[in-house]
């Protein structure tokens, strides 16, 4: 909560929704960057303070762009997972290396062609959004 508070004093996610508009006004290369940033943040961070800290930054930035709330979160989840089971940090890769009584050089290599799909998935929900919104269309959310 004071984390929110600084950032919200300090303008933190205006900085940096004008610095990331600046960039550029092609809401592509915008969703590039940010992707990037949650796969970079994903490997180091745990999901959970990632999700805290990035939302309220981002968020504004995809409202402005005329993104749907939803598909942002769905890709933010999804950037984050890859982050999971990602070294160095990759906790569930950890736990499944643990569980599996094996190395994680051991893992990793069969693991790359799943590295490559999820970053595949990742991109087909980010710049296809009916992917992303079919499912809760049909509540008419």
């Amino acid at each position: 909560m004071s984390m929110s508070w600084v950032m919200s004093y300090e303008n933190i996610p205006q900085s940096i929704s004008s610095v990331l508009l600046t960039v550029s006004d092609n809401p592509i290369v915008i969703l590039l960057i940010i992707n990037l940033i949650l796969l970079f943040v994903g490997v180091f961070m745990d999901m959970t303070p990632a999700v805290l800290i990035f939302t309220p930054i981002f968020l504004p930035i995809i409202v402005e762009l005329g993104m749907d709330p939803i598909q942002f979160g769905i890709i933010m989840v999804m950037n984050l997972s890859v982050g999971l089971c990602t070294p160095p940090v990759g906790s569930v890769l950890f736990v499944g290396v643990g569980i599996a009584g094996t190395t994680i050089e051991k893992v990793i290599k069969p693991l790359l062609p799943l590295f490559i799909a999820m970053i595949v998935a990742l991109f087909l929900v980010t710049y296809f959004p009916e992917l992303s919104l079919w499912l809760p269309s049909l509540f008419d959310l």
